[in-house]
């Protein structure tokens, strides 16, 4: 659908200045959609067509509601796709949709040329509304409750993946294993001095068992797995008896998941890129002098911090701020990082003028990780007046616990590793000689949550249809816990496989 002429105007206007800075992105397919229709676009992930699920639902009722009582209201959406698409508020002011626009092309600019997007689907629109019409054929031969029992399944282990498998390779080629298995030729024989003594110091017998020796080695050593597997799903996809239609949808639901991934993975980055070119283009480009009062209100609102959270439009804003300050003023390199002269320190400017590049090579080589790893500096920690707080039990409040830099920034990094979540491994998929599915929480200071963990297991042995269990920890003790099909079941063992 065409935009009105002005809001045409506008965005042709926007894109222009984005296109002056240096911006790069794809074409960006803007529509007006009611405050209605971008809940439901938000409640689908952000593609108008979805496979049906009840959640889907349940996050337009709280969105709606939300949005009713006042409580929060959806400015932008955008799609990694290509073309991208975008969704702006009819009950928006001008103002407003300079600002959400501006912000879609430094969205889009990241997905374009960031590397962690390098590998997704950019037809994405395309493959959504294709799982949508796959599930709805399937629920139509099948019935609503059997798939939606299936997907609900699948959604619960959605997050068992490994998000670094399309930058690595972990799994050794199909020819590789096909060496690990050509018969064994050459074996170890006892060291002979004439050639004419080699049957009898090496005889045909001594040969076998060592060949024999060498089988049962490799055996043992030949895992199912052959590693641990990060990618759990793609492990039952593979190997769980599952009927074609379930590992269909079960590989619909991975394939999103990948998809998603990247943008959990640069959230602070994306924002705080998006931002930056929206106060950049809004404030030297696009205001007109009787906008400034809202627009002011705007992204003060945007860049508002709640108690207990991380506003990532804020920190990723700052720090692409302090990252281009700093190498403008030439506050970067071997001299800087050996001078301990405050003074000098304070007053350092080399006129280098290299920000502006160094944004945009930032951009495109780093996650949020190693974004924070490297660029969150002990003067930006105290500039900003970063500190770690824990609750306190005695005087039941939540305090500052600390304003130590290395400390702050470990627990920051802490929380974005793996987006929090817990590392889970398939390490024996014949666990016990028996069939079973044996899984490891690799334990990094959090214990799992009971009620997750006990769910999770109950789905994964609908899946498997053996008994599953995984290694934990627990208050510091190591357990195993498992479902069989009928009973829940946890016991302390004495170490870890």
């Amino acid at each position: 659908m065409a935009l009105p002429s002005h809001l045409e105007e506008i965005r042709s206007r926007i894109e222009r200045y984005a296109r002056d800075y240096g911006l790069d992105f794809f074409d960006v397919l803007f529509e007006v959609v009611s405050y209605d229709e971008l809940n439901m676009i938000a409640a689908y992930g952000g593609f108008p067509t979805r496979y049906p699920h009840w959640k889907f639902g349940m996050e337009y009722e709280q969105l709606s509601k939300s949005y009713a009582y006042g409580l929060s209201k959806i400015y932008e959406m955008v799609i990694n796709n290509d073309p991208s698409y975008a969704y702006l508020l009819a009950s928006n002011e001008d103002v407003d949709q300079k600002l959400v626009m501006a912000h879609v092309y430094g969205h889009v600019d990241f997905f374009k040329n960031n590397f962690a997007f390098a590998h997704t689907n950019r037809k994405m629109m395309d493959s959504m509304a294709n799982h949508g019409t796959k599930v709805r054929r399937y629920i139509d031969r099948y019935g609503v409750e059997k798939v939606e029992a299936f997907v609900d399944r699948c959604l619960s282990i959605e997050n068992l993946i490994d998000r670094q498998a399309p930058y690595i390779k972990r799994r050794p080629d199909k020819q590789e294993l096909v060496d690990q298995d050509q018969e064994i030729t050459d074996v170890p024989r006892l060291k002979v001095e004439r050639e004419y003594m080699q049957q009898y110091v090496n005889p045909k017998e001594f040969l076998d068992e060592q060949k024999r020796k060498l089988r049962e080695e490799r055996a043992q050593q030949r895992r199912f797995p052959e590693e641990p597997e990060r990618d759990v799903l793609l492990f039952v996809l593979e190997n769980a008896p599952l009927e074609n239609w379930q590992r269909d949808i079960l590989a619909m639901i991975r394939d999103e998941s990948y998809y998603y991934a990247p943008q959990g993975q640069t959230k602070i980055m994306n924002e705080g890129w998006a931002c930056f070119w929206h106060t950049t283009i809004m404030t030297q480009k696009a205001l007109t002098d009787a906008e400034v009062i809202d627009y002011a209100d705007r992204h003060a609102g945007t860049m508002g911090v709640q108690p207990g959270s991380i506003n990532p439009y804020k920190l990723g804003l700052d720090l692409f701020r302090d990252i281009e300050d700093r190498w403008n003023r030439g506050r970067f390199g071997k001299e800087w990082l050996e001078c301990d002269n405050l003074a000098d320190r304070k007053s350092w400017d080399t006129q280098a003028g290299l920000g502006r590049q160094k944004v945009f090579e930032v951009r495109r080589h780093y996650n949020d990780v190693t974004f924070i790893d490297e660029f969150l500096t002990p003067e930006f920690a105290r500039e900003k007046l970063m500190f770690n707080y824990d609750y306190n039990k005695k005087s039941d409040n939540w305090e500052i616990a600390d304003r130590e830099f290395k400390a702050i920034k470990e627990r920051l990094l802490f929380q974005l590793t793996n987006f929090g979540q817990p590392f889970i491994r398939v390490v024996d998929g014949n666990f016990e000689n028996r069939g079973e599915l044996l899984l490891k929480h690799q334990h990094e200071g959090i214990d799992l949550r009971q009620d997750y963990m006990r769910d999770t297991l109950i789905n994964l042995q609908a899946m498997w249809a053996r008994p599953v269990s995984i290694v934990t920890r627990i208050e510091k003790r190591v357990v195993l816990a498992s479902f069989d099909g009928q009973e829940f079941k946890a016991k302390d063992i004495e170490s870890e496989p």
